[in-house]
């Protein structure tokens, strides 16, 4: 139950956030809006309020507001409609969802810097055979505070770190041991890894695992605010070279895309580990749903924008009859997709279990 909460409040704030944006660009420009709709088919609750009906309905896998005017069928000329309004004013109100979902990602990231997060300390809680940091005598409980004369207090940072002397034959590691300082040379072992895009990569290793000390690390508004930017902009930049990377087939849909019900399976362990855990996700999340919401596909928000660009370019908009053969091929392959990642995320989540049914 928890974890049904926790999936739908999630989807509920990103829904909310980027059909808000629509919504509030429209009102702004002077479009009226007909519904503010949290979910599809049947409605469940429902409100009319100055002229516009705001309602909750059964399927919460979506949202959307219905603006007056919005498609050429519909459309009579009055100045309060979709399509009375400029391109540019009309790309405002569109662009506006994926913005305040970026909004929203960038003030998740920096609660969470403000508010502190947990991070693995330097103490070794495991050692790997074949490995230098072994051989050399390091034990299970070492804190290690320096890496050639570097100070280092996190887990991530010191693998960085090491990662980095890939060329180099041995590191020296400062320790403390039973409140005893030493130093310790060890071999560094050059191996080859993949990253989150498939990439490969030489990095040098130690053979070293994380115990499960945590410490809770905060950073001050300002330096909070530009770790938050960077993390932004790090994550979409990382996203983008993962849809080139699926383009061009160097990366697996399959292994790098997840679905509603992937989704559902993280939001219920995010859930279980804590608020900022669970605010994290969110914020990756709504970011994610910008950058895929400004693909340039038909049906999409990125689909709409470059259609505009392509009538302020002809000074007109495209027919009637083109327009629905473009939106029809964008339906047909976004439900494509998303057959295959559900398909992929069953596979992926219950594989194992299917293949005992079977047997």
């Amino acid at each position: 139950m928890v974890s049904l909460l926790a999936f739908l409040f999630v989807l509920g704030i990103l829904i909310i956030v980027h059909e808000f944006g629509h919504f509030i660009a429209a009102k702004k420009i002077g479009v009226r809006v007909e519904k503010f709709s949290l979910g599809f088919g049947a409605r469940i609750i429902g409100k009319v309020k100055n002229n516009t009906e705001y309602s909750i309905n059964l399927i919460p896998l979506g949202g959307y507001v219905k603006l007056a005017g919005d498609n050429q069928e519909e459309y009579k000329g009055a100045p309060d409609e979709y399509l009375s309004k400029t391109p540019k004013e009309r790309a405002k109100i569109i662009f506006m969802g994926p913005l305040l979902n970026y909004a929203l990602g960038l003030i998740c990231f920096w609660l969470i810097f403000v508010a502190g997060y947990p991070t693995l300390t330097t103490k070794v809680g495991g050692l790997l055979e074949g490995y230098g940091a072994k051989n050399a005598g390091i034990q299970v409980g070492d804190k290690i505070v320096a890496v050639d004369g570097k100070k280092v207090e996190f887990f991530e940072d010191m693998q960085k770190m090491i990662w980095e002397k890939k060329n180099a034959q041995v590191v020296k590691l400062s320790i403390i041991r039973n409140n005893r300082d030493f130093s310790i040379d060890v071999n560094i072992k050059e191996e080859k890894l993949d990253d989150p895009l498939g990439r490969r990569h030489s990095v040098g290793l130690i053979g070293i695992t994380p115990a499960d000390e945590l410490i809770r690390v905060k950073h001050g508004f300002f330096e909070s605010s530009l770790l938050a930017i960077n993390k932004t902009w790090s994550l979409t930049a990382l996203t983008y070279l993962g849809f080139w990377r699926i383009i061009t087939g160097h990366l697996s849909v399959q292994e790098s895309i997840t679905g509603p019900l992937g989704i559902f399976y993280i939001t219920s362990q995010a859930a279980h580990l804590g608020v900022i855990a669970l605010l994290h996700l969110l914020a990756i999340l709504s970011v994610s749903l910008a950058i895929f919401n400004l693909l340039p596909l038909p049906i999409l928000d990125g689909g709409h924008i470059m259609f505009l660009i392509i009538e302020k370019i002809r000074g007109k908009s495209l027919s009637l009859k083109i327009e629905r053969i473009i939106t029809q091929i964008g339906m047909s392959v976004l439900l494509s997709l998303v057959l295959l990642v559900t398909y992929n995320d069953i596979v992926r989540l219950f594989g194992d279990r299917i293949s005992k049914l079977v047997k």
